[in-house]
């Protein structure tokens, strides 16, 4: 048996650096970005209960390890995308009256409710919120969170411009703002809103604040 005697000197020599993996050892953004993007449309096609991380995959077009690299199941994987909605959440905006920033929110949240993909995906996802309490408190929190930083932020410039009286109960503001057309968009579904329909909220809702 041949043994290799190290000397001194080569013993005193540094280890060599250990190289940062690379390849798959990596979880590459633009696959995670391409597998969030396909959770989405596959969502919106199939709904929850059909989904699988195979039809996934092949709309992402990644390998079904690259999605379980990063989710153990396809309900983490959308409690995950869920909850991300809660913390990007909505601009506040900053019209400079309360009547305006009331539309533009209005006018953004229409559109984002009416787009297909979110059509499809929060009447599914409520669905299935009933039978899976997991999924139930995701989607509250990102619903709820998502409207109540913004609420809060229209509320308390309101109240800075002397609009709103100080001390109004936020959470009533809430339901204020955002209850009408949430009812309207993801429950009743109505495939297109009256004409006049944000501007007559606008009023209602601005004077209810002020009434408060």
């Amino acid at each position: 048996m041949l043994v290799r005697m190290t000397t001194n000197a080569e013993e005193s020599q540094p280890r060599p650096r250990r190289r940062a993996p690379a390849g798959a050892a990596v979880l590459r953004e633009d696959v995670t970005e391409a597998i969030r993007a396909a959770v989405f449309e596959e969502l919106a096609a199939v709904g929850y209960a059909r989904m699988s991380i195979e039809g996934i995959a092949r709309r992402a077009g990644v390998g079904k390890t690259a999605v379980y690299r990063r989710w153990r199941s396809k309900l983490h994987l959308v409690l995950d995308l869920v909850s991300a909605l809660a913390v990007q959440g909505l601009p506040t905006p900053d019209t400079g009256s309360l009547e305006g920033d009331l539309r533009l929110l209005y006018e953004v949240t229409s559109r984002a409710l009416r787009h297909p993909v979110a059509s499809q995906i929060l009447p599914d996802l409520q669905a299935e919120a009933a039978r899976n309490p997991d999924i139930a408190e995701a989607l509250q929190k990102a619903l709820r969170e998502g409207q109540d930083g913004v609420a809060k932020g229209i509320v308390t410039a309101a109240q800075e411009r002397g609009e709103v009286r100080p001390g109004v109960d936020h959470d009533l503001a809430l339901d204020l703002i955002s209850g009408p057309l949430y009812w309207r968009s993801v429950i009743i579904r109505s495939p297109k809103l009256p004409k006049g329909y944000l501007a007559a909220l606008t009023r209602a809702t601005a004077a209810a604040l002020k009434a408060l």
